[in-house]
């Protein structure tokens, strides 16, 4: 059941912003976090297994100061998610403020998180899962 799935990753959310972790209880062992959609993202690259995605989040969260994200949205795609958020910050490196929106598509699985793909472009990642942009 999708609606399922769209609390799964909003459980997922809710942990991640109370806790500041990967929350690996929900995502399968051979879980992908995939970057190539993310034009931010330098080495637009794949994330592979839950240490892939802890290594990923302790790097991103570690480059910013006051970071946030906020969930504006999660729309159901089956056996996708769409996440429309919001991030903000100030970069380590720059000092410079940043206040994006982006999407995340996660893929479900009996019951687990399977894949997690980032777009900086929120339509893209709408048509992507199917839903209109």
């Amino acid at each position: 059941m999708s609606q399922e799935h769209v609390d799964l990753v909003r459980r997922g959310y809710d942990e991640f912003r109370a806790s500041g972790r990967f929350i690996v209880e929900i995502a399968a062992p051979d879980f992908v976090w995939d970057m190539s959609h993310f034009s931010g993202w330098p080495e637009q690259q794949v994330y592979e297994g839950v240490a892939g995605a802890e290594a990923f989040l302790e790097e991103w969260t570690a480059a910013w100061d006051d970071w946030e994200l906020d969930v504006d949205e999660l729309h159901d795609a089956g056996e996708k998610v769409v996440a429309l958020l919001k991030q903000r910050g100030r970069s380590k490196a720059t000092g410079m403020p940043v206040d994006m929106s982006l999407a995340q598509v996660w893929t479900v699985h009996d019951g687990k998180e399977t894949r997690m793909e980032m777009y900086s472009d929120r339509a893209e990642a709408l048509r992507d899962a199917g839903l209109a942009g």
